[in-house]
């Protein structure tokens, strides 16, 4: 197990890893074409942009929903007409779909899960301050609390459960993944839900080499992980992942820019750059199918 140390950790981390698991972020909430001009807005955007991260690689395809104008929507009917267009271009794919949000019932941040039945969604692990702030300027663009209470995650988890959907558990920062443990405890949590280590986000832990390998020591031996690194620190935090036999997210909700510093023009084009990373590193890459198999997601 992860707790007998460092030795042990090095042999069970490294040896016999299985083949890489790439996901693709397709468009986040924060952001907009103000900030990158390639961000899908539309549901058919996101099922061109789930496409394009298909056939560069990608198994996952975790997605927010956004009105035409770019502004993020909880509503029902944008959540349906997305899941209908990726799925008439990706029939097998992992559909992820975002739970996370600030101010707006936890009723409505599962609706779209409990109406569709996703394979996958994100399960927030714990609360935050969430925000982005400007050096430059001197102030917050943008801040407030993200209230994830054991009593909103039991609420969520259960949702899920019943909707037959795996969670994807987002943590941003170490008692984030401890906080698993009781939920686990009271059998809440499936065995495949999988551990998502989010960084770089102001009020979570800081996206850094050190900082990756003590997020990985707190996942339990044999569990699923991927590092989410935001901004351009993802590429260094991917390399990590890969030699550490774990996984890794890329997509423009979490970062624009390629390794080159060139700005991704589509999700595909950042896949393509994860799979180069990973098979740099001696990682080949899973395909959707191989996907469905390590994670125990039966297509539907």
């Amino acid at each position: 197990m992860f707790q007998k140390g460092k030795q042990t950790f090095r042999k069970t981390r490294t040896k016999n890893m299985k083949k890489l698991i790439l996901s693709a972020a397709l468009t986040g909430a924060a952001t907009n074409r103000n900030h990158c001009p390639h961000i899908p807005y539309t549901p058919v955007e996101l099922g061109e942009e789930a496409k394009r991260a298909v056939d560069a690689g990608a198994s996952i395809v975790h997605i927010h929903a956004r009105e035409d104008n770019g502004l993020p929507s909880w509503r029902l009917e944008v959540f349906e007409q997305i899941h209908e267009e990726v799925r008439k271009r990706c029939p097998e794919v992992i559909i992820n779909y975002s739970t996370g949000a600030i101010g707006i019932p936890k009723e409505e941040r599962i609706q779209h899960v409990k109406a569709l039945k996703p394979d996958m969604a994100a399960f927030n692990m714990g609360s935050m301050n969430y925000a982005i702030y400007s050096k430059r300027a001197k102030q917050f663009y943008w801040n407030g609390v993200f209230e994830n209470s054991f009593d909103t995650m039991q609420f969520f988890v259960k949702a899920m459960t019943e909707a037959g959907t795996t969670p994807e558990m987002e943590c941003f920062d170490t008692g984030h993944i401890r906080n698993a443990e009781p939920l686990r405890d009271m059998g809440l949590i499936p065995e495949n839900a999988c551990y998502s280590l989010v960084m770089g986000v102001l009020g979570g832990i800081p996206a850094s080499t050190e900082n990756l390998v003590h997020q990985i020591r707190q996942v339990p031996d044999g569990a699923y992980w991927q590092v989410i690194g935001i901004s351009r620190k993802q590429w260094q935090l991917a390399a990590v992942a890969c030699t550490m036999g774990g996984n890794f997210r890329v997509g423009l909700e979490d970062n624009f820019y390629l390794p080159n510093n060139e700005m991704a023009k589509s999700n595909g084009e950042c896949v393509e750059w994860g799979v180069k990373l990973a098979r740099m590193m001696g990682r080949e890459i899973a395909s959707i199918a191989e996907t469905r198999e390590m994670l125990n997601i039966p297509k539907r």
